[in-house]
């Protein structure tokens, strides 16, 4: 379930998600939730007996090459091991995500109209069927149900067009239209939609099912579309445009954050408002790009800052684990739904341990 809501595939190539420690067939009823995996997380763990911990930021990111116990990567992991816990990471692929990091964010601060900053490099496909008229509708639904058809926030995306098709059955054949050794010429309809790749399987599954010939005819085109439903940072717009200063103690109020570091005029107006959960500062010309009046971000660098007033571009900086912590929530309300759609009783629990690393004074 994890992996249907952040696919593997959307992961940066340096980045290092799925899993990090532990038996992928252990069996767990209670899960918990955590930006960062360490000790006090671990002990957290222990004391509610959950045996997998899912976090954002990967364990093992760089890689180790020695587990050493006196040193503290090693010693971690050696804990883990030891207690039998399995820990999960889903990282970039969840920043990306159609419901990841940067989407949870632009929703909490009740953005509309919300888009991608920088799409994704997800790879798609476009698939032609050809259906009997009656069967049509069946076909359709079923290729949608699988996950074909989704175009931003649209599903169900067709096309539609009529023809003749013409199939003679050979001697072996069990035609659902028609006689062996007949040609036959039906009225069809040519079906195209968009998928994933990383779907086809299922989708095809699915389609064939649904399908009435014994025989399907269909395509599969690899397509160079950018995507549509993934991909770094969101940008939407306040239903009213506010003063940055009214703007910043929003992102606080909303985030449940101490503090904010905001840059650019106070009482400058906001309303297209650019977000990416985590450190992107990077993304700011982006922002610029798309008329965002302020991107809101974590892990602002001087040098970043200074290029964005010097653009014109405000931006309101409420710390890495303030801008992806709200993820935790929602990750605890799919997957618990996805548990209890799957007849599944599992607990999901969100860290009450784990904390920003940076106090204010």
């Amino acid at each position: 379930m994890i992996e249907e809501l952040s696919p593997p595939d959307l992961a940066e190539e340096w980045d290092n998600c799925g899993l990090q420690v532990g038996d992928p067939q252990r069996m767990a009823d209670r899960v918990l939730l955590a930006l960062d995996m360490d000790e006090s997380v671990l002990d957290e763990a222990l004391e509610l007996e959950a045996g997998l911990v899912i976090t954002h930021h990967p364990l093992l990111l760089k890689g180790i090459k020695q587990i050493r116990e006196d040193l503290p990567p090693g010693r971690l992991v050696s804990k883990i091991i030891r207690a039998g816990i399995t820990v999960y990471s889903a990282h970039t692929n969840l920043d990306s995500a159609r419901g990841g990091v940067s989407a949870v964010l632009a929703e909490a601060l009740d953005l509309t109209g919300i888009q991608i900053l920088k799409p994704g490099k997800e790879k798609y496909l476009k698939l032609a069927v050809f259906v009997p008229v009656d069967h049509c509708d069946q076909v359709r639904e079923a290729l949608a149900g699988a996950g074909a058809g989704w175009i931003g926030n649209y599903s169900h995306c067709t096309f539609m067009s009529g023809g003749t098709g013409t199939f003679k059955p050979l001697e072996g054949a069990s035609p659902y239209i028609g006689r062996a050794g007949d040609l036959e010429k039906v009225g069809e309809i040519r079906v195209e939609t968009i998928l994933p790749a990383r779907i086809t399987g299922g989708v095809v599954k699915a389609m064939l099912a649904a399908h009435p010939y014994e025989e399907v005819a269909y395509d599969l085109y690899p397509l160079e579309n950018r995507s549509v439903s993934s991909g770094l940072g969101r940008v939407g717009s306040l239903k009213e445009a506010v003063s940055l200063n009214e703007f910043a103690c929003k992102v606080k109020e909303a985030l449940g954050v101490p503090a904010v570091r905001r840059g650019g005029p106070a009482g400058g107006k906001i309303q297209k408002v650019a977000v990416c959960g985590g450190s992107g500062g990077d993304l700011w010309p982006l922002a610029h790009k798309a008329g965002a009046d302020v991107l809101v971000t974590g892990d602002i660098g001087y040098h970043a800052a200074r290029d964005m007033l010097a653009a014109g571009i405000s931006f309101v900086d409420a710390g890495h684990y303030g801008t992806e912590r709200p993820v935790l929530d929602h990750l605890s309300r799919h997957l618990t739904e996805g548990c209890r759609e799957r007849s599944l009783e599992v607990e999901f629990i969100v860290s009450s341990v784990e904390g920003d690393p940076f106090f204010l004074y």
